[in-house]
């Protein structure tokens, strides 16, 4: 079940475990690691997993020696660890300097200043279109001397399938940008590249009880705002695009700027009408309506765009947990691998790549973790971990994992509220993963003895509140962990969701910061 999406996030502060061990001299050589699974027996002994299932691995990254298990080898949801294969295997199958084009096409004759035929819009699923790169692409037709366009504006996403949603989704995620729908032609409202997704703002009226003011980034009239929140002197108000239209229902109070990201209903239909008032904002008249087929072979390109490659586009969507990316990718490589732009083909590649490297016990229902079908192993995770370190691109995709307590948000991304002023803070890189009754931490850390490790915390059917505490006790612990010296280990304060906290991903929650 979804949280609610007016839940707010307060933090609590709690106090970390305190260890105790025998004075140095009295230390054997494999004492560092006997204290260590002690303490993350005792960390794991937490009340609140009694009823859940907590699977946790830890590895040395240099031997694959494991240094603890418990529970290594059983499927359990990952959530948002899935984004850890997804992610490698992208780069692994495409390419760290793949890019998205999106094309201007057309099989027209150019007389005059107009095209006489078709304009062809083509896309391949790039997650960084905004509408000034339409309306780019829109004046590159224009510096062409086309003025009118006799026939229709085609749109091509026939570069993937026509499935827009992943297997097992929940209906009632679909208003939410961490759900929206797949498409080759897409667009994103800012910078975080949330494909297919509007942001709605809402702001006070002239006074109380009048209307609130609502605006859309980008201006688009593709969504229908039906506004029924007044001015008040609290903020509760709800922005929810309606299940199966473009209708979004906007009701309650506002006494100050609110925004909500909101998922379009068919992509595809969002980024030709911001394309088609391109145009005509930059003189160009189609003339024919806006229809949809795959763009002829013989068309020639009057207009092209390309996005950063993919070394640069694994920041955003690592660093911010980005969904959309993820499935985007999923599809590309099937499109890559097998010529069919398909989660099916995608799936197939990213599975063989994990069973390739230390993943022989997964199952694959989309990209992001999103589905609760996903399955993972905590063992398979770090595996997987090892065997990316000998990948010739790894240095390129470590760097775009989050880093404990680092406070920019393109740097810490979802860890960078979580561990600060701990020893695991600016050492702990990994993914997390949030849903309801889910939560894991995957990733390196360094030991204090400068021993990489690698570690895999998957917590899953808690009742309880989210229990990140426990993952972040684990990875400072890790950090503290030494084979010859005494775990001399202070108490840490960590910070807590509180029980009324969603489990979601942080970043999943805008405008809250995590």
């Amino acid at each position: 079940m979804r949280p609610s999406r007016k839940a707010t996030i307060s933090i609590l502060l709690l106090a970390g475990l305190t260890w105790s061990s025998a004075p140095a001299s009295a230390l054997e050589p494999t004492s560092g690691v006997t204290d260590l699974v002690k303490d993350l027996d005792q960390i794991l002994s937490d009340a609140r997993l009694t009823p859940a299932q907590a699977g946790v691995v830890v590895k040395s990254a240099a031997s694959g020696e494991q240094l603890y298990g418990q529970d290594a080898g059983k499927i359990l949801t990952p959530g948002s660890n899935a984004k850890l294969l997804t992610s490698a295997a992208a780069v692994d199958s495409l390419g760290l300097d793949f890019r998205f084009t999106t094309s201007v096409l057309s099989t027209g004759r150019k007389a005059g200043s107009t095209l006489a035929g078709d304009l062809y819009l083509k896309g391949t699923g790039d997650p960084t279109m905004l509408a000034a790169d339409y309306d780019a692409l829109a004046a590159r037709v224009a510096d062409a001397g086309i003025k009118t366009v006799s026939g229709k504006l085609v749109a091509d996403d026939t570069w993937f399938d026509a499935v827009p949603l992943g297997t097992d989704w929940a209906w009632d995620d679909e208003p939410y940008y961490y759900s929206a729908q797949i498409s080759a032609l897409t667009a994103s409202p800012n910078t975080d590249y949330d494909a297919g997704s509007v942001i709605v703002s809402v702001a006070p009226g002239s006074a109380a009880g009048k209307p609130a003011k609502v605006s859309t980034t980008p201006e688009t009239d593709y969504l229908k705002i039906v506004n029924n929140a007044t001015t008040g002197t609290t903020t509760n108000v709800s922005i929810e695009r309606q299940h199966g239209t473009n209708t979004v229902l906007i009701t309650g109070t506002v006494a100050g700027g609110y925004d909500e990201w909101v998922t379009v209903d068919d992509p595809t239909g969002y980024a030709a009408s911001l394309f088609r008032k391109a145009l005509t904002n930059h003189g160009v008249r189609v003339m024919g309506s806006t229809t949809r087929d795959a763009t002829p072979q013989i068309a020639a390109t009057v207009a092209s765009r390309q996005s950063m490659p993919l070394s640069e586009l694994l920041v955003p969507f690592m660093k911010l947990s980005n969904n959309m990316h993820a499935e985007i990718l999923i599809k590309s490589i099937g499109r890559k691998v097998s010529g069919a732009g398909t989660w099916g083909a995608g799936l197939a590649a990213a599975s063989s790549f994990g069973q390739a490297n230390g993943m022989p016990a997964l199952r694959m229902r989309d990209g992001s973790g999103l589905s609760r079908g996903e399955g993972l192993t905590p063992g398979g995770i770090t595996d997987l971990l090892i065997a990316l370190r000998s990948k010739p691109w790894f240095a390129t995709w470590y760097a775009s994992l989050p880093i404990a307590g680092a406070p920019e948000r393109m740097v810490g991304g979802t860890l960078r509220s979580r561990m600060a002023g701990t020893p695991a803070a600016g050492n702990v890189r990994g993914k997390t993963g949030s849903l309801t009754g889910v939560s894991a931490l995957s990733g390196y850390v360094t030991s204090a003895d400068n021993e990489p490790l690698v570690f895999s915390v998957l917590l899953n059917q808690y009742l309880s509140a989210s229990p990140k505490d426990i993952e972040d006790k684990i990875a400072i612990r890790l950090a503290q962990f030494s084979r010859t010296a005494p775990a001399d280990v202070p108490n840490v304060q960590l910070r807590k969701a509180a029980v009324d906290a969603p489990e979601l991903e942080c970043s999943w929650l805008k405008p809250v910061e995590c």
